[in-house]
């Protein structure tokens, strides 16, 4: 039996009903092709099983329609998320991705990187840059390619998008304090992590704003164990709740304050951070702050390969479980 003969250019033109110079401005993302045109062709694509010659491609064009994604080697659901995030959205853009990971934090280190991702003549480079010395090493060299931070501020030569960490937090904050809640205490993530002190920060402008004095304690790293580590200060501190820095350290708190006989949340209301899968299954399902790592990869990628620093930080959203509930009026 001859094996199925893979779909070609012609092909996809034939069954979308346009000129095969029409599907070659769809591949090299071609301003000049219409929505609807340009739908009916990836469609046809889809059906056909399509795949292009990549190297073909990038031959005729001069172009590699490929994206470099620079980032430390971390396994944080933040980091990772945000990795799968912008592969998506390159891909729905016909571009691939590489993932250049560093250990290190150093200018040489990231150099490295850097020079790995232009030796494979990656056309753009999205860094996710969630700790402090990573953005200090970027904004210490130059590689000559366009990029754009995520989860960071602006650096020389680049541009920047994150998720507004801070306003997720003063969310996460208010949600405790409309409640009732007074005696509230912030468990603060790793303070070389951006997303970690803009949350902190969040927490302190919300509670000030109130009028009322911000409390936090330092969690170790991001883990459950820390959470669960760090919950004896917080049962001794008498607050009557708890805003998380993610939903990691959230688990934690939830498992120590079960192992001491704390109800959540008739003796303690706990909000996380994040969202991750699994923090609708925690018991008691967990109030949360909602990070759209999608909308952040898609703005990332519209940003480098578009050009557009008007496109603004994406918000978090408030998701309310059974974790938090509002004080009595007797207390």
């Amino acid at each position: 039996m001859k094996p199925k003969r893979a779909a070609s250019v012609f092909d996809v033109a034939r069954a979308a009903g346009v000129s095969h110079q029409t599907v070659s401005r769809v591949l090299n993302d071609h301003s000049s092709v219409r929505p609807s045109t340009r739908q009916k062709v990836l469609d046809a694509m889809g059906e056909l099983n399509y795949r292009p010659n990549l190297a073909a491609r990038a031959l005729s064009s001069k172009r590699s329609r490929t994206l470099g994604v620079l980032s430390t080697a971390s396994g944080e659901y933040g980091p990772s998320s945000s990795i799968i995030a912008i592969t998506e959205a390159a891909r729905a853009r016909g571009y691939t991705t590489i993932v250049e990971q560093t250990d290190g934090f150093d200018v040489a280190s990231i150099e490295e990187a850097l020079g790995n991702l232009a030796s494979l003549n990656v056309e753009g480079i999205v860094a996710v840059a969630p700790q402090t010395p990573l953005l200090e090493a970027l904004s210490s060299t130059n590689s000559g390619i366009p990029f754009v931070t995520l989860q960071a501020w602006a650096t020389e030569g680049g541009a920047d998008l994150a998720q507004d960490q801070l306003e997720g937090a003063r969310v996460a904050t208010a949600h405790l304090l409309d409640l009732g809640h007074i005696d509230v205490v912030h468990l603060a993530g790793p303070s070389d992590w951006i997303d970690a002190t803009s949350r902190l920060r969040g927490f302190r402008l919300e509670m000030e704003s109130r009028g009322l004095v911000p409390r936090h304690i330092d969690a170790r790293d991001w883990s459950p164990g820390a959470g669960y580590l760090a919950a004896a200060q917080i049962f001794e501190s008498n607050a009557t709740a708890v805003f998380c820095a993610n939903d990691q350290t959230a688990l934690g708190l939830l498992h120590a304050a079960h192992d001491a006989g704390v109800s959540v949340p008739d003796d303690l209301s706990v909000v996380g951070f994040d969202d991750i899968p699994e923090a609708a299954h925690f018991w008691p399902p967990l109030t949360t702050v909602r990070q759209h790592f999608a909308a952040a990869g898609a703005q990332c990628v519209a940003r480098l390969l578009d050009g557009d620093e008007g496109i603004p930080n994406v918000l978090p959203k408030l998701i309310s479980r059974a974790s938090t509930r509002r004080m009595p009026l007797d207390s």
